[in-house]
């Protein structure tokens, strides 16, 4: 199989192509524009293989996204390509816009051209899968669970962008026959994680003895999946989900921030011990929250796990602790990152301070 994914140089997307290269004999070409969160050594061992192809491109440049699929003649397409920071879209949402919306919009366009043109045989065997997030069914109170008929309700530019992108995905499907398939997820963490999101940023400042900033006072709750995990669950709905169905995807592993941030001291206490006496708790700092911030997200998965057999299968506990090894074992790949333009600064309060 031959497969087309966008943005397969990202946290996802690269686990994706990792996986891919390293588990079945499929092509893969890779869609990724390299923007500041793509970056070609996520892929590892994949990056050189003589079934990965990158393409530089952004997918909101039709011309260039139609030459790909007339040189690389997909079997299916999987877009994970996206603007993803929620600090990044309450700064600046156009871009969001333009990248999750037009971008999408784009990308079916094509596929469906392209889908149209093939033989039947070809037409049958096609698919199209869309990556979304659980932020598109906005926030939970104490109990319940996300299920795959939740109304939606996104509260940040970021998930209205997504919900809007999960829309069109929904319609070229009804509408045109397109044989699409759509996964909604919960947060992920893992290697090759963009050091702007919670885990490695608490790591990653942990590590060198600098504040951790929590947001509020760190009752958010989030339910927390494993980018492996995630991977092998995307390749089998790729592989055995329905057409026109949406699978949700969840570790079932719900944590308060709080509880997080100190569950990586206390690895990172263990791991590393610190010349300074106090434990790396004490440097959690509580910190203005977000605007519009979420309270609570949980998936019920019980979809993919009936329909597809799938559960994740990393806890929680020895997935964060092997994600803070690799960040300790790895600081050549974060380190070229946090000394350029990003450098762990607070996003998302340009216009509130």
């Amino acid at each position: 199989m031959k497969v087309l994914i966008t943005g397969g140089a990202g946290f996802i997307g690269s686990a994706l192509v990792r996986l891919i290269i390293r588990t079945t004999d499929w092509t893969v070409g890779n869609v990724d524009k390299l923007t500041y969160a793509g970056n070609l050594d996520s892929l590892a061992e994949a990056r050189h293989h003589s079934r990965h192809v990158h393409y530089q491109v952004n997918i909101c440049d039709r011309t260039a996204i139609r030459a790909i699929f007339k040189t690389f003649q997909p079997d299916a397409v999987v877009h994970l390509a996206a603007e993803s920071h929620v600090d990044r879209s309450i700064d600046g949402a156009a871009e969001f816009i333009q990248t999750n919306l037009v971008g999408t919009f784009t990308l079916l366009e094509e596929s469906l051209a392209y889908w149209r043109s093939l033989k039947e045989s070809a037409r049958m065997r096609f698919r199209f899968q869309y990556v979304s997030t659980d932020e598109v069914f906005g926030s939970l109170g104490s109990t319940g669970k996300f299920t795959e008929e939740s109304a939606y309700q996104p509260n940040s530019p970021y998930a209205a962008s997504k919900a809007g992108a999960d829309h069109l995905v929904r319609a070229w499907h009804q509408t045109y026959g397109l044989p699409t398939l759509c996964t909604n997820c919960s947060n992920n963490y893992g290697p090759f994680h963009f050091p702007e999101k919670l885990i490695p940023l608490t790591i990653i400042r942990g590590l060198r003895g600098q504040s951790l900033p929590v947001y509020g006072m760190g009752e958010n709750v989030r339910d927390w999946l494993h980018v492996e995990d995630h991977a092998e669950a995307l390749a089998l709905v790729l592989l055995r989900g329905i057409p026109g169905r949406t699978y949700n995807l969840g570790g079932d592993s719900e944590r308060r921030n709080i509880d997080v941030v100190r569950s990586i001291c206390a690895l990172l206490d263990e791991m590393v011990p610190s010349d300074v006496s106090q434990p790396r708790a004490k440097l959690i700092q509580l910190v203005t929250d977000r605007p519009g911030h979420d309270q609570r997200y949980a998936i019920d998965a019980g979809r993919i796990e009936r329909e597809l057999g799938w559960r994740p299968k990393r806890s929680f506990e020895n997935g964060l602790r092997q994600t803070v090894r690799w960040y300790l074992d790895n600081e050549c790949w974060w380190a070229p990152i946090m000394s350029g333009t990003y450098r762990g600064q607070r996003l998302g309060l340009k216009k509130w301070c």
